[in-house]
């Protein structure tokens, strides 16, 4: 029997939720500004926009499966954490220094090492520390946190902006803050102790897929095809600004779209416990199929309001959701081992896809980046619906062979 709490909101995911609170003020107080510090301050052009955000993602999707796969194996998850958050800290001043676009690469990857050795143990933590019956609402609850710290980045951006005379660069060293407050919580995360260690010692040392039933690969394959449309959520911002929106309406639009997302995740987190994950997912890529096709048509201000208002809600519906859906379909002593390939192969699709809207964009027009974002989306929608099963929980059973 796994060795959990009772309630999704223990101390464990408290904690981890207020770390993923802060780190995430310290990211999202620059990601809506730094496509518009590259293109403006460095003079990158949509393509190279593109290639710094597939190749920083190459690194984390590499490590997320590298870092679960090590992390099963010796049991452990809170030394990937710390580790994780302080890479992610250190990072954000250097693309302040930055002086051309392949400075930003470098520093964007750093911040992206520390995002793959982190996030799949992190999340495998998750779910070690709450009850089986609570396991997407503590996944829910964890992203809605992560996310609030999104909408109140953007918000502390906005005030710094009016007080250092739109310097942005002062921006990256203002981050390093509540970047290292993240990373002194981590240190207080307690371990939790690993249920059946011998097992767990004996077959994560060399695990082969096969180990993964149907319904997780079919699950991964639905998603990868999905990921291989989803592009940076960078082009949406910058499809507000090719609009006329100022610096401030950007910000503000990346806020609601994150205050939605906060505020729904906890809520459909939940009821992913009482009804299949899976309707949920479908759901939320219905969702994203629509706002791509919106930003595809999107002319006035008022629809870019309209349109990253359910923007949040398809995060909500998908993100703590989905990864509480691939440890429903794994085994239990590759928890982190799934979410790391999960992240790995999905990320690497997501660098395929922000390099080909890159060049969509720049070669064909915008309209077309965010058509092809919501067919692969209804491609995904359809996999999903036909082949990957309703059912929850990993069926143990079927592993005593």
């Amino acid at each position: 029997m796994e060795n959990t709490n009772e309630t999704s909101l223990n101390p464990t995911v408290k904690k981890l939720g207020a770390i993923s609170f802060f780190a995430d003020v310290a990211s999202e107080m620059l990601y809506p500004i730094t496509p518009i510090f590259l293109t403006t301050v460095l003079g990158a052009s949509m393509s190279s926009i593109g290639v710094i955000e597939g190749c920083a993602e190459a690194l984390a999707s590499f490590l997320k499966t590298y870092s679960g796969s090590w992390s099963d194996k010796i049991s452990k998850r809170k030394p990937f954490v710390v580790v994780g958050y302080l890479l992610g800290a250190v990072s954000k001043p250097f693309i302040g220094i930055a002086m051309s676009w392949s400075h930003v690469l470098l520093a964007r990857s750093l911040d992206r090492i520390g995002k793959g050795i982190r996030s799949a143990p992190r999340d495998a933590l998750i779910a070690d520390s709450v009850n089986i019956n609570s396991r997407g609402a503590a996944f829910g609850w964890h992203r809605g946190m992560d996310t609030l710290g999104a909408a109140v980045g953007p918000l502390l951006t906005l005030f710094l902006i009016s007080s250092t005379s739109d310097n942005l660069r002062k921006l990256y060293w203002w981050a390093l803050i509540p970047g290292i407050i993240s990373v002194i919580i981590a240190l207080t995360v307690k371990e939790i102790k690993p249920h059946h260690k011998a097992t767990i010692t004996k077959t994560s040392n060399d695990w082969k897929f096969k180990e993964f039933n149907p319904n997780f690969k079919k699950y991964l394959m639905a998603w990868t095809i999905f990921s291989l449309a989803n592009s940076s959520d960078t082009f949406l911002l910058l499809r507000a600004k090719s609009s006329g929106a100022t610096i401030t309406t950007i910000v503000l639009l990346y806020c609601v779209y994150n205050l939605i997302y906060a505020l729904s995740s906890p809520y459909l987190g939940k009821l992913s416990d009482t009804i299949p994950r899976k309707f949920l997912m479908i759901f939320g890529l219905f969702l994203y199929s629509i706002v791509y096709l919106g930003f595809g048509f999107a002319t006035e201000g008022w629809q870019y309001w309209m349109l990253f208002s359910i923007y949040g809600f398809y995060m909500g519906a998908t993100d703590g959701i989905g990864k509480a859906l691939a440890v429903d379909f794994s085994p239990q002593h590759l928890k982190a081992t799934a979410l790391g390939l999960l992240g790995t192969v999905t990320g690497f699709a997501t660098i395929i896809a922000s390099s080909l809207a890159g060049y969509i964009w720049d070669h064909l027009g915008a309209n077309y980046t965010f058509y092809f974002g919501s067919c692969g989306a209804l491609i995904a929608l359809v996999l999903m619906s036909a082949f990957v099963s309703d059912t929850n929980q990993f069926d143990h059973k079927s592993w005593s062979k």
